[in-house]
């Protein structure tokens, strides 16, 4: 279990978790299941439209699967383009051999409608698991795929508890999780891992905010997961002292010279101070996460020849420990 301090007990700064670091331990777990693959594991992402954000995602995706030795197919379609042709290509992805795993890129042109879009995705390459079966299926417990940035916050929070001498299957019983976000890709889906790790959920949103009483459940925290998309929303006096906190939040902010650069949902500087552990942004959740969309490729490759069947984080950390830094 995790300990904090009694109430005017100093607290020191704490530790800025690093997601690089633990990104490249799943890389290489990646790297080295995807060279055991048989008929190989291929990623293929789908972008419609213009969204810079998306494009650049979409390159890292390609970047880390040519670097895994996954193959990579890397689609675009016109922001213009209709219902018919976003399913066609999608259907075309699906018969492509070396294709184990499929992404189609948000934002999603306001054309679209998404939901239709989501389903065409076939659910045994389904990476990210929007699909409304994956989703289902999540929602029961009974995963087949974890979608990546929830994914890569509960990662980050298991390596932690076993850099600190925890069993992560153990360490968040009873534990007051707190989640401030409640997207369908992000919020949700992190609540859900939360309850299937005993812990005690707590989801935080806008209308908390609105009724003045976010700082209320964001104090109980002893972990504190933030997807708001609202830069430095959390600061260190709205945490519990010794607490884990896991920013999910990347914000371009500009300064009065006009340089552009990114933070978090999380004040750094204030929260480290408080916090016994903060994930930073950049460096943090964001890297791993780009893994994981490769690890849920591999996975799906090797349950097509059926081997493995891991969807989880807590079904890793013993293999990550061989890739530690």
């Amino acid at each position: 279990m995790l300990s904090f301090p009694a109430g005017d007990e100093a607290v020191s700064a704490g530790v800025t978790l690093d997601g690089r670091a633990y990104a490249r331990e799943l890389m290489g777990a990646v790297t080295a299941r995807a060279g055991a693959v048989e008929h190989g594991a291929g990623i293929a992402t789908l972008l419609v439209g213009d969204d810079v954000t998306a494009s650049i995602y979409q390159r890292r995706i390609d970047r880390g699967a040519r670097e895994a030795g996954v193959a990579s197919r890397v689609e675009h379609l016109p922001a213009d383009a209709s219902l018919g042709q976003v399913v066609g290509k999608i259907a075309e992805l699906d018969v492509d051999p070396e294709i184990s795993g499929m992404l189609v890129l948000r934002p999603l042109p306001a054309s679209l409608p998404e939901t239709r879009v989501l389903r065409a995705i076939p659910p045994e390459k389904d990476v990210e698991a929007q699909h409304p079966e994956n989703a289902g299926l999540l929602a029961l417990g009974t995963p087949r795929f974890l979608p990546s940035t929830p994914a890569a916050a509960f990662l980050m929070l298991d390596r932690y508890m076993l850099d600190q001498g925890m069993n992560p299957a153990l360490a968040y019983d009873g534990l007051d999780l707190v989640i401030v976000g409640r997207s369908n890709n992000v919020g949700k889906p992190a609540a859900i891992l939360g309850l299937a790790r005993n812990a005690t959920v707590i989801s935080a949103h806008k209308h908390t905010a609105d009724a003045d009483r976010l700082d209320e459940h964001t104090r109980l925290a002893d972990i504190l997961i933030v997807a708001a998309g609202v830069p430095r929303l959390i600061t260190g006096e709205m945490l519990r002292p010794g607490s884990i906190v896991i920013d999910i939040g990347i914000n371009a902010i500009s300064d009065a010279r006009g340089s552009t650069r990114l933070v978090g949902d999380v004040d750094f500087d204030s929260a480290i101070e408080v916090a016994g552990a903060v994930s930073p942004v950049p460096g943090g959740v964001g890297p791993i996460t780009d893994a994981w969309v490769l690890h849920n490729a591999v996975l799906a490759a090797e349950r097509r020849e059926g081997r493995h069947d891991r969807p989880d984080t807590l079904h890793l950390v013993d293999e990550l420990r061989s890739f530690a830094r």
